[in-house]
């Protein structure tokens, strides 16, 4: 860019560094030609680890630790340690090194989280058929005005438990106490559906027997008994479809 006549802050701006870096560059190229550009010695300690021991250190902490035959579920910054000494990678590190290397890449292998693997071979078809729905298509023709899309859900029996003793702040020197007797208040029945284009919650329907109905909130525009009367077409779980004279089931 220099051999073009360009100006350093043209440079600076293109390259996205300093100005004062481009005019110190240009200056030691001034001085002693490309010789001038290597990197001169520095002050200090030199680095015990060259990046070689760092790359192969992160390689590790991306491994399972049963992958390597080591006894462990979780890696953990001194057993990471122990293992590239032992390995013959590092002469001795210690864990707060490792633990900075890691730091670099956000690594954290002594971390797990909860995962659920797809086991359904259908579940792409299934997943297609409930987008399809809510982009309001069904089968591959698109719904009409007088259809709807609703998503619903039931939670029969909620246990409504009560603690016998209010629960006490914690304060100094204390936890907080929470009383270990409660009593029963019944179980409550929540029944709810949601219009998913047009945004609205249907009331939930009562509870019968024992049970009493959790109403959630939110409006609704629906007549319920037009829609009873409807030809309902239902997917369950299991992405079957029932028939109009089995909604109830």
């Amino acid at each position: 860019m220099a051999s073009l006549s360009r100006s350093n802050a043209r440079i600076a701006a293109e390259l996205g560094v300093h100005v004062d870096t481009v005019r110190t560059w240009r200056g030691r190229f001034a001085d002693g030609g490309l010789p001038a550009l290597a990197d001169r010695k520095r002050g200090g300690r030199p680095a015990r680890f060259n990046p070689l021991q760092i790359a192969e250190a992160k390689a590790l902490a991306c491994q399972l630790p049963a992958e390597t035959r080591v006894p462990l579920a979780r890696w953990s910054c001194p057993e990471l340690a122990a293992e590239l000494t032992a390995r013959g990678v590092t002469d001795t590190v210690s864990a707060s090194t490792v633990r900075r290397w890691l730091r670099q890449d956000a690594l954290k292998p002594w971390q797990h989280q909860s995962w659920i693997f797809i086991r359904d071979p259908d579940f792409r078809a299934k997943a297609q058929r409930v987008l399809g729905l809510y982009a309001r298509t069904y089968e591959g023709e698109p719904l009409g005005a007088d259809e709807y899309v609703i998503s619903s859900d039931e939670k029969t029996s909620i246990q409504a438990r009560c603690r016998c003793h209010p629960t006490l702040a914690p304060g100094r020197a204390r936890a907080m106490r929470v009383n270990h007797a409660y009593g029963r208040g019944g179980a409550l029945a929540y029944l709810a559906a949601y219009d998913v284009h047009r945004g609205e919650s249907l009331r939930p329907l009562r509870g019968h027997h024992r049970h009493h109905a959790v109403h959630g909130p939110g409006r609704t525009g629906h007549d319920h008994r037009a829609l009873r009367q409807c030809q309902t077409r239902l997917l369950d779980r299991r992405q079957r479809l029932l028939s109009p004279g089995k909604e109830g089931h």
